[in-house]
């Protein structure tokens, strides 16, 4: 019998809001990333590593860490609804979300209980892999402990750079020190786009794609309509036999 890989998967929410972000705005993709994808692409990155039989790596655990707005200022901003509609995503793929308030000076501690929420969860449920998306240096004490309990670390990062509208040139990049420290290091930014990899569908598989046709359904049946609005992730169609527009979500 082959023992199974258990996996655990630890989400810096702020970091990986930028990189779907990026990749829904700015990279030539125009996705955002899928969850589901990467939860696929993550069990079979570690079976590659680890040498066993995909079905023996199960991701066992996940949580995603964030500083949260109140809701009085959500819904000023409007944004009450993609919250709750984020968190629905988050719950139907079975990671627990850690939020913070956020304070006038910003995003306070979430860190540190990402930190002490994932040694003390591999101490009590032996996760045999560790995965953090994450690309701040300060995790590097995270990834020493976890690898004193003969825990191996994978670190997902991502490197890029872009221009914004108004010209200013945006760079994020992984800190060196958890790369350096982890078992398993991979920049996914370099994965995703080498042309040569033959694991396409794997790739593609990371991103929401995007339903650009013109059916509804609706619980009377099926109807015609066009796309009115589409910003990131979502947006409104225009049903052609008239009547509010409908909104919809690109990871439903």
């Amino acid at each position: 019998m082959t023992s199974l890989v258990k996996i655990g998967v630890f989400y810096d929410g702020n970091f990986f809001n930028h990189v779907s972000n990026y990749y829904s705005y700015h990279h030539k993709r125009k996705q955002r990333v899928n969850i589901s994808g990467l939860h696929a692409f993550i069990r079979h990155k570690v079976a590659e590593g680890e040498g066993v039989d995909l079905r023996y790596c199960q991701i066992v655990d996940s949580h995603y860490f964030r500083g949260r707005l109140s809701a009085e200022e959500a819904q000023t901003r409007n944004l009450l609804y993609f919250e709750r509609l984020f968190d629905h995503i988050l719950m139907s793929e079975g990671v627990v979300t850690h939020y913070l308030p956020i304070s006038g000076s910003g995003e306070k501690g979430i860190d540190v209980w990402f930190a002490l929420e994932a040694f003390e969860l591999c101490v009590f449920k032996r996760f045999s892999v560790v995965v953090l998306i994450a690309a701040d240096g300060d995790y590097v004490p995270l990834v020493r402990k976890l690898n004193a309990l003969g825990v191996r670390v994978m670190v997902l990062g991502w490197d890029f750079e872009f221009t914004t509208e108004d010209g200013k040139l945006r760079e994020t990049k992984t800190s060196q020190k958890p790369l350096n420290e982890a078992t398993y290091p991979i920049l996914m930014n370099k994965i995703i786009d080498d042309k040569s990899l033959i694991e396409a569908e794997l790739i593609d598989n990371l991103f929401v794609q995007r339903r650009m046709g013109t059916t509804l359904l609706k619980k009377a049946g099926r109807q015609e309509g066009k796309i009115k609005a589409l910003k990131e992730g979502y947006g409104f169609i225009k049903p052609t036999d008239g009547g509010p527009d409908c909104f919809f979500h690109g990871q439903t």
